[in-house]
């Protein structure tokens, strides 16, 4: 049989529509003809894309104290972007606001505390300063060790980023100013064995 001569199919439903067509495809140096089947209807499938206003924000509240920096970081940057849901959309801010306490008491795996350096520039010529996360969690702000570890993991220079670390509320003690909200507790703790490593 010639290539011209081969069959095809098509399915026809009664408003007309193509709902399933077939027909044979002969490669060059195939022997026989291959059947391939063809759904018009696969093909025209949409994605659902979250709208700004359908989106339902929750806080959530964790308790930072003897956890891992980088795992808890991970885990706040995910809640922030909205990663957890299942109509997850990239431009829209579908996140939560999250509340963290005890960031003062995070902690590092090895001797990143001592061996880890934090580098910034003051503007002028020689300007370069460093400093180490033990340093900084003994100083006056110990809450931007988290900060600083969320917000490199969130998309860089975006005015999305910027506005999803607004929902980012860190705090040094055990008390914080959003009862008011009601925030739902999370154990990251418990979550899993390496989140509360020390060495």
């Amino acid at each position: 049989m010639r290539y011209h001569e081969m069959p095809s199919a098509n399915r026809i439903d009664v408003d007309g529509r193509l709902l399933y067509q077939r027909a044979f495809i002969r490669f060059p140096r195939g022997p026989d003809p291959i059947f391939v089947s063809r759904n018009p209807l696969m093909l025209k499938s949409t994605t659902a894309s979250l709208k700004p206003a359908e989106v339902e924000k929750k806080w959530i509240h964790i308790d930072a104290e003897g956890v891992v920096v980088g795992r808890l970081a991970t885990f706040i940057a995910n809640r922030l972007r909205g990663k957890h849901r299942g109509d997850y959309t990239p431009h829209v801010d579908c996140g939560d606001y999250v509340v963290v306490t005890n960031v003062d008491k995070v902690v590092f795996t090895g001797k990143k505390s001592t061996d880890k350096v934090y580098y910034r520039h003051t503007g002028h010529p020689g300007g370069v300063k460093e400093t180490t996360p033990a340093k900084v969690l003994g100083g006056r702000f110990p809450e931007r060790v988290l900060e600083k570890a969320v917000e490199r993991m969130l998309p860089k220079e975006s005015p999305l980023a910027r506005k999803q670390m607004t929902h980012l509320r860190l705090f040094a003690g055990s008390e914080h100013s959003h009862e008011a909200q009601q925030p739902e507790t999370v154990d990251f703790k418990s979550m899993s064995a390496k989140n509360v490593r020390s060495a």
